[in-house]
C-alpha cells in the first residue's frame, strides 16, 4: 500500500467560529487520537485532504499526517459532512501501528454471471454492498469479489462464503446474507390455474 502525506496545521483555537472561519478558508478542522496521542486538533487543506483519500484506497489510505513538523501515522476514520453542501466539515485521525491489525470498512463487488437465476428469471439481490475487515493497514484490500456465477434459484451466498486474502478476516455474523435470489416479475406471473371442479 503506497503511503501519503499530508500537512496539517495545529494552531487552530477550539470553537464554532474559528471552525467557520477555517472552511471559508479551504481548511478542515479535525482531531488526531489514539495511541497515547491527543485529541490533538488539526487544520487541513480540503483540497490536498480529497487527493489524500482519492485513490484506490479511499478512506483505508494509510496517511503520513505531518503536523507542524511532528508525523504520524494516521487513518481517516469518521468524516462529518455538511447536512446540505455534502461538503467534508470535520475528520477524525486515527493513529496506527502499520504492524498491528485494525477495522476497516472494504467495498464488495459481485462478478460472474448467474446464468441459472437469469434463465429461471429470478433475480440476483445483492443485499450487502461492504463489509467490516480485521487486518494490519497494509493488507486492507481495495474490495473483496463475490462471484455470483454458480449462484442457483432459491439459493444466497453469505458472509461465510467470501473468499478472503490473506491476513484479512471478517468482524460480525457469518451467516448474514451478502447475495440472495428471488422471482423476477416474470416468474412472479406465472399463475397456476384453478382446479376445475368435480361434476
Amino acid at each position: 500500500m503506497s503511503q501519503v502525506t499530508l500537512h496539517a496545521s495545529t494552531d487552530n483555537a477550539h470553537g464554532s467560529a474559528n471552525a467557520r472561519r477555517l472552511r471559508q478558508a479551504g481548511s478542515i478542522p479535525g482531531v488526531v487520537y489514539g495511541h497515547g496521542v491527543g485529541p490533538l486538533p488539526v487544520a487541513v487543506n480540503a483540497k490536498d485532504f480529497r487527493s489524500a483519500v482519492s485513490g484506490d484506497q479511499g478512506l483505508n489510505s494509510l496517511i503520513t499526517l505531518d503536523a507542524d513538523g511532528k508525523k504520524y501515522t494516521v487513518m481517516a476514520r469518521e468524516i462529518q459532512r455538511h447536512p446540505v453542501k455534502g461538503t467534508v466539515s470535520h475528520i477524525d485521525f486515527q493513529v496506527v501501528d502499520p504492524n498491528q491489525a485494525v477495522l476497516a470498512e472494504v467495498p464488495l463487488h459481485l462478478i460472474g454471471d448467474a446464468v441459472e437465476v437469469r434463465h429461471a428469471d429470478w433475480e440476483v439481490d445483492q443485499q450487502m454492498f461492504s463489509i467490516e475487515v480485521k487486518t494490519r493497514p497494509d493488507q486492507i484490500p481495495n474490495f473483496i469479489e463475490v462471484d455470483i456465477s454458480g449462484l442457483t434459484v432459491g439459493a444466497a451466498i453469505r458472509v461465510s462464503d467470501l473468499v478472503l486474502p490473506k491476513g484479512v478476516e471478517v468482524t460480525g455474523d457469518s451467516t448474514v446474507s451478502v447475495v440472495a435470489t428471488h422471482a423476477g416479475r416474470t416468474a412472479k406471473a406465472v399463475v397456476v390455474p384453478d382446479e376445475v371442479p368435480a361434476e
